[in-house]
């Protein structure tokens, strides 16, 4: 049994007291839960879930009703998300499963760090078009034809390291978009965007963009 699997098994039966999980085969396991259909979930130990690895995991298992990227560091491409959500197959840390275990939504249940900030940007008028990179990046085109690449950050306190490392992984974006609610961008990590070419800002100053822009 993998190390992801195992951990994932452990964690259901000691953390979510209600659900009972069993290993299937490989990096799959189901999940149980009273008066709910089971839950068939594959544990990626990957660092990067690209689509096709994602479709190589359902046609492994055409079953799948979660694939989960169990480590922190995951990253999610774009392509798989949008290949998983046209099934619909879940998607995301092993947070957002245990999350969309209680909360009945498994199939449609999406990264629980990036969707409440993503959610509200679509719901926006003023953007026309969303492209979705990855799990954290996306480009929006708004109503006047501008379009900028925002890169969603979840630290509480990003540094100036942070916005560099980012900028390494992800690639040049016009916006870093500090999306942990009870956090702030620290003033170097401010600077260090600028430096860059990039605005490092909460809702609140992105909010403003969105209405003038």
């Amino acid at each position: 049994m993998n190390w992801q699997v195992n951990f994932a098994l452990k964690n259901i039966w000691e953390v979510h007291g209600t659900a009972s999980a069993q290993h299937l085969r490989d990096d799959a396991i189901r999940i149980r839960m009273p008066d709910r259909a089971d839950v068939v979930a594959v544990i990626s130990a990957a660092y990067t879930i690209n689509a096709e690895l994602a479709m190589q995991h359902h046609a492994d298992f055409p079953d799948m009703d979660f694939l989960c990227g169990y480590r922190k560091q995951c990253v999610w491409e774009g392509g798989a998300i949008r290949y998983l959500e046209g099934k619909p197959i879940g998607w995301g840390s092993a947070g957002t499963l245990g999350s969309a275990i209680y909360g009945g939504d498994v199939k449609t249940a999406a990264h629980k760090d990036y969707f409440f900030s993503y959610r509200l940007i679509k719901q926006i008028r003023s953007v026309t078009n969303l492209d979705r990179e990855f799990d954290r990046v996306f480009t929006m085109t708004l109503a006047s034809g501008r379009t900028f690449r925002v890169g969603m950050m979840m630290e509480y306190e990003p540094t100036a390291d942070a916005i560099r490392t980012f900028w390494d992984r992800f690639g040049p974006v016009n916006i870093v978009w500090n999306i942990n609610p009870n956090g702030h961008p620290t003033r170097n990590a401010i600077e260090a965007g600028r430096a860059l070419g990039c605005e490092v800002m909460k809702w609140e100053e992105l909010s403003v963009l969105l209405r003038n822009r």
